[in-house]
């Protein structure tokens, strides 16, 4: 008799091919400094596994959990990886790729923007980037899962991986994997983060160490948050007041609203002190201070951030982030930037209470949008049809379950891991005119990080005339550069300098 066909249930399901490496390899060269560097570059997406277990069958294995892109620059030549340094990179957001300190900063093509970074008319273009880090270190970029071409694998879900810790845990594990496969566990190793990358360095700096066992040479900071409660403007915390004011004061200078004729950073020295003193002991007396000393704190401030006194009394003496960049320059009918006040916007309501848009990003967004996609299938010859995630807003609500009912927090992390690892090294890269990451409210943090005396001159800082993306500025460019270079020679260690 003939077989009886096979219920559908009951037909082997055939296995679904294994994700595998995705890399792309390709050779260029690119002058710093005026000496040809040859280097290679890989570029793709490489596969993260998670241990697992079946305790019922006492077997363990691996689960496939995302696939991450990113993009490694290798100089050529360099017969001993372990006196080469070795720099990761990743930007903030959360939800941004690592598009901008790439194509920025340190890789060595830039994109190039208009005078002091203003947006070029398109189409935009690349150059070679004469100030790129990859003479001093090799470098990774690494887009964390739901940006850039990183996803999470088949079965996984996306919102796993919007977590902080979670977003540790990965990145953190990529760095492990990378450094493993490429053999660079003797290297000096660095990490750069911006922005909120900040925050995910200063993280890692304990979970690398703790979990992994893996030290650090140094960690560039590019604007900086380590402390959220220095830039959270909640009722009942007066922070934020007086750490912006500093910035608010160098945006109204820059636009000519400042009451003063002193140079830039003598008048932020006037300000960072009132702010220090008068103004923090002026609002922690909340409505216990007289009218008097009322008045006198509106002027100052009237003179310093560009406001009326008017205005200022109405706002209770406390200017709020986005009532200022719209309220500075509302007889013009503009508006001023978040990420780097210089900019200037038009918002369609010149009545309205807050902005439509930043400025700043307008203007960054699609030169770097552009620019990259065309990088990296016409150079990197790396091909994909996902869209690159620039800037993801999916990732949101980011969790922070981790800090329920506090301030997000890194610094102590941070902290430990120099008490830990004395050797590491720490240098931050502030902008003036950077209203998302204030300098004064990055100096705070650091000042109230608890460190050991005979640890503090593991820290720099640095500053710059420009914002948050102080590299779009070419002269900040140029200097960020010789100060980052040095601050890499500086933590190697003496035998190897």
């Amino acid at each position: 008799m003939p077989e009886e066909p096979k219920k559908p249930d009951e037909e082997k399901k055939e296995p679904k091919p294994e994700l595998k490496d995705n890399l792309v390899v390709t050779q260029h060269a690119v002058t710093i400094g005026g000496r040809e560097i040859k280097y290679t570059v890989t570029a793709g997406t490489m596969v993260m596994k998670e241990e697992t277990a079946d305790r019922e069958k006492e077997s363990e294995g691996e689960k496939t959990k995302a696939t991450f892109f990113f993009v490694a620059y290798a100089k050529d030549g360099e017969e001993d990886k372990a006196k080469r340094p070795l720099t990761f990179s990743f930007n903030g957001g959360p939800g941004s790729s690592s598009v901008w300190l790439h194509l920025g900063l340190l890789g060595p093509r830039r994109v190039v923007m208009g005078e002091d970074g203003m947006l070029p008319p398109p189409p935009f273009r690349l150059a070679d980037n004469e100030y790129s880090l990859l003479d001093c270190s090799d470098l990774v970029f690494i887009d964390p899962v739901s940006t850039g071409y990183s996803r999470p694998a088949e079965g996984q879900k996306a919102r796993e991986f919007h977590d902080f810790k979670k977003d540790i845990e990965t990145v953190g594990d990529f760095i492990r994997l990378y450094t493993t496969r490429n053999q660079r566990w003797t290297s000096p190793k660095f990490l750069i983060g911006e922005s909120y990358g900040t925050t995910r360095a200063a993280a890692l700096s304990g979970y690398l160490q703790e979990r992994h066992g893996m030290y650090l040479n140094g960690i560039m900071l590019v604007s900086s948050i380590l402390d959220f409660q220095t830039a959270h403007f909640d009722p009942g915390n007066d922070l934020p007041y007086t750490l912006f004011l500093p910035t608010y004061a160098a945006t109204a200078w820059y636009h000519g609203k400042a009451r003063t004729r002193k140079p830039l950073a003598a008048f932020l020295k006037e300000v960072e002190r009132f702010a220090a003193n008068e103004y923090t002991l002026a609002l922690g007396k909340g409505a216990n201070l007289t009218r008097s000393a009322r008045r006198q704190i509106a002027a100052q401030l009237a003179r310093f951030s560009g406001l009326t006194e008017g205005y200022l009394s109405r706002a209770n003496l406390r200017i709020e982030i986005f009532r200022f960049t719209k309220e500075l320059l509302r007889d013009e009918q503009r508006t001023t930037g978040r990420l780097d006040t210089r900019f200037k916007g038009i918002d369609r309501d010149a009545a309205g209470e807050y902005p439509e848009f930043d400025p700043s990003m307008a203007a960054i967004a699609g030169p770097y949008t552009a620019t990259l996609y065309d990088y990296v299938r016409g150079e990197l010859k790396f091909e994909s049809d996902l869209p690159y995630e620039i800037l993801n807003p999916k990732v949101w609500p980011w969790s922070f379950a981790q800090h329920e009912n506090q301030y997000v927090n890194v610094a102590e992390t941070l902290r430990k891991a120099i008490s830990m690892n004395p050797y590491l090294k720490i240098h931050v890269a502030n902008g003036y005119y950077d209203l998302a990451t204030p300098y004064f409210a990055t100096r705070y943090t650091f000042d109230h990080l608890g460190l050991d005396p005979s640890l503090q001159g593991n820290l720099s800082m640095s500053y710059y005339e420009a914002g948050h993306m102080m590299y779009i500025h070419l002269p900040s460019l140029a200097r960020l550069k010789d100060t980052l270079a040095k601050f890499i020679v500086d933590s190697l260690p003496k035998k190897q300098n």
